[in-house]
Formats: structure tokens, sequence, C-alpha cells
């Protein structure tokens, strides 16, 4: 085996740790963009019994953006397994709870149900702001794309600078 063909099969198999900001983005398509790094399908030589997926960390989990109403539609269904024990949770209640856990839910429903899942989402790191320990960010070496632009933040300069048609008076109500 030649010194390129061995290089090229160390890199195939190396496991390459991605960033992924989840800020204003859909947690539910984010999901999939995450679980395809997380399985290796990006990788050449996908294979679904083999180990061959990549490590994600996710950070600023806690400023994802649902559709419409969907945080007081979105229900998450719990069952501790005893006679009564079903619980029903929405999605603003299980946010305020743990920031993390409806990307988590998402990313681990968008996966087919197999005895791999559960040691693949040990791969996935979750953060809710965008501070990163240092000895796992000394390990990223990629970042995945977002789905969706953020859209920029206004300072108040340039809030106060922006032409008005009409100024009206600070005791002003409307009727």
């Amino acid at each position: 085996m030649s010194a390129l063909s061995r290089v090229k099969h160390w890199n195939a198999f190396a496991q390459v740790w991605h960033l992924f900001d989840a800020k204003w983005q859909n947690p539910f398509e984010s999901a999939t963009v995450i679980t395809k790094y997380l399985l290796g399908k990006h990788k050449p030589f996908y294979h679904p019994f083999a180990n061959c997926g990549d490590v994600v960390v996710v950070i600023n989990s806690r400023h994802i953006a649902l559709l419409g109403d969907e945080w007081k539609k979105r229900v998450y269904f719990h069952h501790t397994g005893y006679p009564g024990g079903a619980s029903w949770t929405l999605a603003w209640e299980l946010h305020e709870k743990s920031p993390t856990m409806i990307l988590e839910k998402a990313v681990y429903s968008s996966m087919k149900g197999n005895l791999q899942r559960r040691h693949t989402m040990k791969r996935l790191i979750i953060y809710p702001e965008d501070t990163i320990p240092e000895d796992i960010h000394k390990n990223i070496s990629s970042q995945i794309k977002q789905l969706r632009k953020v859209p920029k933040v206004l300072e108040s300069d340039e809030v106060n600078n922006f032409p008005r048609i009409v100024n009206l008076p600070f005791d002003y109500v409307p009727s």
C-alpha cells in the first residue's frame, strides 16, 4: 500500500469535528443537516453499519427559531413507564427547562431508529450559548454552513439616524 493510499484511508475514517451555529435556525431543518454529518453521509463511502460519522458541536441552541406559533402549539410527549406516567410539554416550557433539548430531540427523531442511534447521539455536543470549553474548541476543524442568514441587529444610533416621514409628539396616543 502506497503512502498516499494510506493517508487517504486514514483521512476517510478519521473523525472530524464540525461546528454548527443554531442561532435563528429552524431546529427541524437543522437536524437533517446535523444528522448527515453525525452518520457520515457526507463522506463518499457511507455504509449504515460503519461507524464513519463525525462529531458535531452545536452552539447558540438557546436562540433557535420556530415557525409561526409553534412555540405554543408543538407538544413533546414523555412517559415514565408507570401507569398514569404520561406527560405532554409545550415547546416553550421545554425550552425554558433545557435550551438544548428541542434541538437534541429533533436530531434524535431525524435519524432512523436503529441500534446505533444512541451511540451516534453521543457524538453530538450542544451548548446553549456561544461559549465552548477550550479542550473542545481546539478539536474543531470545520464549520457547517447555516441554512438561513441571521438578520442584522440595528444599533441605537442607526435607528435614530434612520430617515423618518413623521415625527410624532412624545405624548401622542393612537386612537
